[in-house]
């Protein structure tokens, strides 16, 4: 039946209200405090009464985009999810760089950020071991950080690592979409970089949505509309993860052209040739327990990108978790709390006890 005419002025001022107030949306609400902070770099520690693991959990999220993704919104929360399984819970936050972050780069964030950022999940949790899980670049980042070589005092903090958990985790984005653009060796990503010196977010962003702009500049607002018409609007569900979508922090410049290179010109993540301050960062050390997971509708870190690391690492436990999804969908859309959520607590649950 065709909507009266007479109804449509209000649809579409419920519409346009929707999509005007999505940035006064609350995200990232679950109770936290901070434990640490350097340069831009927050460590956060989520209040809890249930911890009941032995192991706490350090959740990284990428350099692009806010960490709330694992903390969205009340009920569609990891972050409340894994405190409910009685995990104690940590998030690094690399916060939003500027003309002073500039130069900070893949070594600034692994070797220090993140070194440190485990440091004091261990000193604050009182705990001698932890899980890294690490999402999209995180999850990169995470890897790195198990993948480099001992130094002349051995493997320092990386040995605390007894679980790595990996979410769709670009290992090489050689044949990747991102690559078309970007993988010949004439894309100066270092001259970008310094005329820029840190990449504006929205530059990022667009880039992103241009790999799927009808579902991104059309689709989108498309289903909104249809949602408003028939009355199913979910107003939170849409709002919260709209606001996330669109908050995007700058990229330090030498950092992203770090990363182009090695990910999408050169590969040289997977033949050993990435070194940061003199230390080859070598996949074949990585010997934790080991959790991949990957979307079968991921356009971003797409699996064929992914699965080189199963050839490479040295653990003895992996699980390879490939499943229906997108690349953030999996995660954070609105069947994970019943599907992948409870593999992934269950798997952490079997290796997190003394």
């Amino acid at each position: 039946m065709a909507e009266p005419v007479s109804e449509l002025p209000a649809r579409m001022l419920e519409f346009a209200n929707v999509v005007l107030t999505t940035r006064d949306e609350p995200i990232g609400a679950t109770p936290r405090e901070t434990i640490w902070t350097h340069r831009q770099t927050t460590l956060y520690r989520y209040r809890s009464s249930q911890r009941s693991h032995a192991v706490p959990i350090l959740l990284v999220f990428a350099l692009i985009n806010r960490p709330e993704i694992f903390d969205l919104r009340p009920g569609s929360s990891f972050v409340e999810f894994l405190l409910a399984e009685g995990f104690d819970v940590f998030l690094v936050d690399w916060g939003t760089p500027d003309e002073e972050d500039a130069e900070m780069g893949l070594e600034e964030y692994i070797c220090d950020e993140l070194d440190w950022a485990v440091r004091e999940t261990l000193r604050a949790s009182g705990a001698d071991e932890l899980t890294l899980l690490g999402w999209c670049i995180g999850a990169t980042l995470c890897a790195m950080y198990c993948a480099l070589e001992p130094d002349d005092d051995g493997d320092g903090r990386r040995s605390s690592v007894r679980n790595l958990v990996l979410l769709t985790m670009p290992v090489d984005g050689r044949d990747s979409r991102y690559a078309r653009w970007i993988g010949d060796e004439s894309f100066d990503a270092e001259r970008v970089a310094e005329l820029w010196r840190v990449v504006p977010g929205w530059w990022i962003d667009f880039a992103n949505k241009t790999l799927k702009p009808v579902t991104n500049f059309f689709t989108t607002y498309r289903k909104l509309w249809q949602s408003v018409r028939d009355g199913s609007i979910r107003r939170d569900a849409y709002q919260s993860m709209a606001r996330w979508v669109a908050d995007n922090p700058p990229f330090a410049g030498r950092a992203w052209a770090q990363w182009l290179r090695m990910m999408y010109q050169d590969g040289s993540l997977t033949t050993g040739r990435v070194r940061l301050r003199g230390r080859r960062v070598d996949l074949g050390e990585i010997d934790q327990n080991m959790l991949v997971v990957t979307a079968g509708a991921d356009h971003i870190a797409s699996r064929a990108g992914t699965v080189p690391i199963f050839d490479l690492v040295s653990s003895q436990d992996v699980t390879d978790m490939a499943r229906p999804g997108g690349h953030i969908g999996l995660m954070a859309g609105s069947g994970a709390r019943k599907q992948i959520w409870p593999e992934i607590s269950q798997w952490l649950a079997e290796r997190s006890e003394r």
